[in-house]
């Protein structure tokens, strides 16, 4: 027994139209609580990693994310090994988990790269020309040097690069109030329709 209220509750494709309406809304509001998700790499050691990001970009069409990391991370070298990339949205009001999966690809120095950077606000563009690099050991806390202001600046743009998943899974989990409800949505590389199928939660 769910809340009928919801249109998703017993429909996979509105539950699909619902995730990736998050999605949107994650990417355009900063007070989303879905708009800085998790993302885990595979670490250079072979372990896992995970950090949180700021989602940037989503396309519903494409099935594509978009994040920014700088080229001298530990993500950037871990996603250049290895591109395969999974992320985690949660919103505790909605009651609602994503899981996403895919293939991440690293744009340096093409269009995608130089739109993202264009788009950047000048505190965004800051962290870009941190000195030393992002990870570096210091011998206190404070000693490293960043832009102040806000002015644009180009200092950063070298290290700058925009990250984008392609998702071919997409696992959704909502905590209703009287009965969860998880499903699974897969893509195969030609599909635009995916496999979509309920999952005990």
């Amino acid at each position: 027994m769910t809340d009928l209220t919801h249109a998703f509750s017993d429909d996979l494709a509105a539950t699909l139209t619902r995730a990736f309406d998050l999605l949107a809304r994650a990417a355009a509001d900063r007070r989303s609580p879905m708009h800085t998700p998790s993302v885990a790499s595979i670490g250079l050691d072979g372990a896992p990693r995970s950090r949180t990001v700021v989602l940037r970009h989503f396309d519903r069409g494409e099935r594509c994310l978009r994040f920014h990391t700088d080229i001298r991370s530990e993500k950037y070298a871990e996603l250049t090994s290895d591109p395969r990339i999974s992320t985690l949205f949660y919103d505790a009001d909605k009651k609602v988990q994503l899981r996403l999966s895919g293939m991440a690809s690293l744009h340096v120095t093409d269009e995608i790269a130089d739109g993202a950077w264009a788009a950047s606000q000048a505190m965004s563009r800051h962290c870009y020309a941190t000195e030393p690099a992002p990870g570096s050991a210091i011998m206190e806390g404070g000693a490293f040097s960043i832009p102040k202001g806000r002015d644009l600046t180009e200092v950063g743009r070298p290290h700058f690069c925009a990250v984008r998943i392609k998702f071919s899974k997409l696992e959704w989990l909502w905590l209703g109030s009287d009965g969860h409800r998880r499903a699974l949505f897969e893509w195969d590389n030609a599909a635009s329709t995916p496999v979509m199928r309920w999952l005990v939660p």
